[in-house]
C-alpha cells in the first residue's frame, strides 16, 4: 500500500487526558475551537466509532525529492517558504485512499469487519496512538519521531473491531536535546512537549482566520504556509527518507517561487494552482495576508513595494490591513 511502517494498539489513552485537558484550559489551542468542542472524546476512540477495540496506525514518508533546499529558501527573503508537506498533493486524499485499499485487502482475506479510516480528519489523537502502537515517540516539538525516519511523515489510522495483537511503545530518545525549542522563530514551544499554538507560525498561517498579531509578524520571515524549523533542526531527521510518492513531489514550482510571483496570483489562479493541494483550505484572502507579511519582512525593492501597492485597495479589509503594515515596514526602513 506504500506505507513505511504499521503498528497496532488498544484504545486506552487515559494517560494523555490530564495533559490535554490542561493544554485546553490554558487556551493554548487558540482559535482551534474544534479541539475544545470534541474535548476528551479524541482520547476515547470507542466513543467516536462504536465497537472500536484496536487502532491500526500507519506511517507514510512525505519529504519530497528534487526540491530547493529549505535552508536556502529561508535565507533568501525574496523567496516564499512553503512547508514541505504542502508542496505536493493533499495528503488527506492520498492516505485515505491507501487506507481504504488496505481495509479492502483485509476484507478479502477475512471477510467483512468493522472499521473506519482517518487521516487528520476527525477528533483523533494521532500522535498518542502512533506512539502507543510503537511507530515512534513524541518529540519535544510534539511531533512523532522515529529513529529511522525522523519526523517527515504523515500518519493515518484505522479504527477497527478486530481484537488484534498489540505492539509495544518505544522509549523516548530526545534526551537533553532542545534544538527544536531553541530554533522556533516565535518561541512557540513553551516547554518540552508543549506548543502554544497562538504563537506557532503553522497556526498563524493556516488555522488563524483573522489578523496576525503585529508583534509576531516580523518573526515569520518568508514563511507563507506552515513552518518546518523545528523539524529542520532535529538531529533525528538526518535519518529521514525521501518520499517515493509522485503525489508528494513539488507542484507549480512552490519550492522555489518568489513572494512577488505568488502575491500576483489572482483568485482564479490560486484556485487553479491549488487544486488537490492542502493549501486550498486557507483560501485566496489568507494566502494574500500571509504573503503580505512576508513581503513586509523582505528587503526593500521597487518590485516588492510595487507588488504591495497593487493590493492596497483590495476588497478584503484583512488583506488591506496586512498590506498597509508591510508598506509601513518598508517606509520605516528608508
Amino acid at each position: 500500500m506504500g506505507f513505511q511502517a504499521v503498528g497496532i494498539c488498544d484504545t486506552d489513552l487515559s494517560h494523555a487526558e490530564p495533559g490535554f485537558a490542561d493544554w485546553l484550559a490554558q487556551g493554548l489551542h487558540g482559535e482551534m475551537d474544534y479541539m475544545a468542542n470534541h474535548g476528551i472524546k479524541r482520547l476515547h476512540p470507542a466513543e467516536l466509532v462504536a465497537g472500536t477495540v484496536r487502532v491500526i496506525t500507519v506511517r507514510m514518508d512525505y519529504l519530497p525529492a528534487d526540491v530547493r533546499d529549505s535552508e536556502q529558501v529561508l535565507e533568501d527573503s525574496a523567496s516564499a517558504f512553503v512547508s514541505r508537506y504542502a508542496l505536493g498533493r493533499d495528503y488527506h486524499k492520498v492516505l485515505r485512499n491507501r487506507l481504504q485499499k488496505l481495509c479492502d485487502r483485509i476484507s478479502e482475506e477475512i471477510g467483512e469487519f468493522g472499521y473506519r479510516v482517518f487521516t487528520d480528519s476527525a477528533p483523533v489523537a494521532e500522535v498518542e496512538l502512533a506512539q502507543k502502537s510503537g511507530l515512534g515517540w513524541r518529540g519535544k516539538h510534539t511531533l512523532l519521531l522515529s529513529r529511522d525516519a525522523g519526523s517527515w511523515f504523515f500518519l493515518g489510522e484505522i479504527y477497527t473491531d478486530l481484537p488484534l495483537p498489540v505492539d509495544k511503545p518505544l522509549e523516548n530518545h530526545c534526551g537533553t536535546c532542545s534544538a527544536c525549542m531553541d530554533v522556533c522563530p516565535t518561541a512557540a514551544i513553551t516547554a518540552p512537549y508543549q506548543v502554544d499554538a497562538r504563537r506557532c507560525i503553522s497556526y498563524l498561517t493556516i488555522e488563524l482566520k483573522g489578523s496576525i498579531p503585529e508583534e509576531l509578524r516580523p518573526l515569520m520571515g518568508n514563511r507563507i504556509y506552515g513552518c518546518d524549523d523545528c523539524q529542520l533542526h532535529c538531529p533525528w531527521n538526518r535519518f529521514a527518507k525521501l518520499s517515493v510518492e509522485p503525489d508528494f513531489q513539488a507542484r507549480h514550482g512552490l519550492d522555489s517561487a518568489t513572494l512577488v510571483a505568488l502575491f500576483g496570483w489572482s483568485e482564479e489562479e490560486f484556485e487553479r494552482n491549488t487544486t488537490g493541494s492542502a493549501i486550498r483550505r486557507i483560501g485566496h484572502e489568507r494566502w494574500l495576508r500571509n504573503i503580505a507579511v512576508a513581503l513586509g519582512n523582505a528587503p526593500g525593492s521597487e518590485e516588492t513595494v510595487s507588488a504591495l501597492k497593487l493590493r492596497v485597495n483590495h476588497p478584503s479589509a484583512l488583506v488591506r490591513e496586512h498590506v498597509a503594515w508591510a508598506l509601513d515596514m518598508h517606509a520605516s526602513r528608508y
